[in-house]
């Protein structure tokens, strides 16, 4: 028996991501690139993998209740295909119990992994019997960290923030399937002519509920095959994204500083607020960013943006004071894009600690290319207060000649008192952080 190409390259992946420190979208991309696959199986493999690296500690706890030995000391690649059977087993409807299972015993079969098609089999088969039988757990904060599949200090974290209600809504929407927001490129295209566009190209398209010019498509495949996307009529941006642009409101002939700009999706939303007209410079420490950028820029046929590279950290004195909006987007722990990186629910807490001080010194950096009377933006793709407002709280105690500045965002969200913290249970955005302040 062939082993599954589509199971395999979900294999593939999960290795990868173990072995090499990837992350599961781009080790998936890569996968997928290399193997000529059709729709069917590209969207087969990345449900797998998503879905495996998305409720690995539920996998987990199920694999270990049928196991005579601690899951610890089995081989990586033997616990990895055991995974991607018990997520088929348990937690995808419509596949067959035997070919979850004896797919799986063959993929061990082809890794040469010894006496390893036995103990697949046997395993999974148990999982199967048992998977009417409650789990048991020693307290509620362990069930609510097996359930949603979450490391119990990030739960005890999120609990201590939210409280155990709104915590565990959280932690339930990192599950959730998302989709897929677009903007519209309003420097080529109105957003009505892109959906006629769209739909001819059998996509479907929803109007955003409360985002102009920005909708929300399904069953696109690739969309690079999109002939839309080819042509730059639009751009894919989380509404938390874009209302970071929208706060910053850059007008028609502004000089916009990007400090830490890739992928570049914040400098793209400012040129279609500035209609194309003025300069946005973009920079970023990572060189092969910038060609990605670049590429952006290109495909969307924006020429009032320069890529620069530069440390966000590291004071150019020809840009003193010469900004009328500086945009700071800085590194952070990222755990408000868990629904889009399940991987990053995996991240040490502690290892976090050391962030708000290299965050307060790309802003203080930054805050110095504000002219007077510009406009300043903080912004994180983290739900963490220490992240968040202890940095620009700390920032303005620092800087008298800056202030919070009110700032007006569309839909449920309205009038800003200088800083929000966007939560998916809350707007249906990613978990995001934006702050706006201004130079006196």
């Amino acid at each position: 028996m062939r082993v599954d190409r589509a199971r395999e390259a979900a294999l593939e992946a999960l290795a990868a991501c173990r072995r090499n420190g990837a992350w599961v979208d781009g080790a998936l991309k890569q996968v997928l690139r290399q193997s000529a696959f059709s729709g069917r199986d590209a969207a087969f493999a990345s449900r797998i993998a998503y879905g495996v690296m998305q409720n690995r500690i539920y996998l987990d706890r199920h694999i270990s209740r049928c196991l005579t030995q601690r899951i610890e000391k089995l081989e990586p690649l033997l616990l990895d295909i055991l995974r991607i059977g018990a997520y088929q087993l348990l937690l995808m409807d419509k596949v067959p119990v035997n070919a979850a299972v004896n797919e799986a015993v063959e993929m061990a079969k082809a890794h040469r992994l010894a006496r390893a098609a036995g103990l697949v089999n046997a395993v999974l088969r148990n999982i199967d019997r048992r998977r009417g039988e409650p789990l048991i757990f020693s307290d509620p904060l362990e069930g609510l960290s097996v359930q949603t599949s979450h490391p119990r200090a990030l739960v005890e974290r999120m609990t201590a923030l939210l409280g155990k209600e709104e915590a565990e809504r959280f932690l339930r929407a990192n599950n959730e399937p998302i989709p897929t927001v677009i903007q519209t490129n309003t420097l080529k295209v109105d957003a009505a002519t892109l959906r006629v566009s769209l739909e001819g190209e059998g996509v479907r398209v929803t109007p955003h509920p409360w985002l102009a010019d920005c909708f929300e498509i399904s069953g696109t495949g690739s969309l690079e095959s999109l002939r839309a996307w080819r042509e730059g009529r639009f751009m894919v941006q989380d509404a938390a994204a874009k209302l970071a642009a929208l706060a910053a409101a850059p007008k028609a002939g502004d000089f916009v500083i990007d400090a830490c700009a890739a992928p570049g999706g914040k400098s793209f939303a400012m040129a279609m607020c500035m209609e194309g007209q003025g300069k946005i410079l973009s920079c970023d420490v990572e060189a092969h960013k910038l060609r990605l950028m670049e590429a952006g820029a290109e495909r969307l046929g924006i020429a009032c943006m320069e890529v620069r590279l530069a440390n966000g950290s590291v004071f150019d004195e020809t840009l003193a004071e010469k900004a009328d909006v500086v945009v700071c987007d800085v590194p952070c722990s990222g755990l408000g894009i868990i629904r889009k990186k399940p991987d990053i629910r995996y991240k040490d807490m502690d290892s976090l600690v050391g962030l708000p001080a290299i965050q307060s010194t790309i802003l203080d950096n930054a805050s110095r290319y504000v002219r007077r009377g510009g406009t300043l933006i903080y912004s994180t793709c983290t739900v963490l207060p220490e992240e968040n407002e202890g940095v620009t709280d700390a920032f303005l105690c620092a800087h008298p000649d800056f202030t919070y500045d009110t700032f007006l965002l569309p839909g449920p969200i309205g009038a800003v008192a200088g800083h929000i913290t966007l939560w998916p249970q809350r707007h249906g955005t990613d978990g995001f952080y934006i702050c706006r302040m201004t130079r006196t």
